[in-house]
């Protein structure tokens, strides 16, 4: 039988969420899981960093943290899905996110959605 090669497209923007994504972004994934359960946000909250620090995140991944910036988060190995997570312990939905990750306000977000919608 022949093997098949895993092929990826190229999406222009889009990080693939990929095996070396998901090495890269191990301790951020982690941490970000943890954050299903009130008191590990509450620890988050208390003490950012020293949180960070307890799932060994890179520089590049603290600097992310602190900026709140979702879009950084997922290029530093961060998967959206756990990375909602963390966008969630500010109250921050999908819209959100999106307007952040598009440079858009939220209302010029929704507006985009709504016009692609009809």
């Amino acid at each position: 039988a022949r093997s098949k090669k895993m092929q990826t497209r190229n999406i222009p923007g889009t990080i693939i969420f990929d095996g070396t994504q998901a090495v890269k972004g191990y301790g951020l994934n982690k941490m970000c899981w943890s954050f299903n359960q009130a008191v590990n946000r509450e620890e988050f909250l208390r003490d950012e960093d020293a949180y960070c620090g307890k799932f060994g995140l890179t520089d590049v991944q603290r600097q992310a943290v602190k900026a709140r910036n979702i879009l950084a988060l997922v290029e530093a190995g961060g998967n959206i899905n756990y990375v909602a997570k963390f966008a969630g312990i500010f109250g921050w939905n999908v819209q959100d996110i999106g307007a952040q990750q598009t440079g858009m306000t939220v209302d010029e977000f929704k507006a985009k959605l709504l016009r692609e919608r009809n």
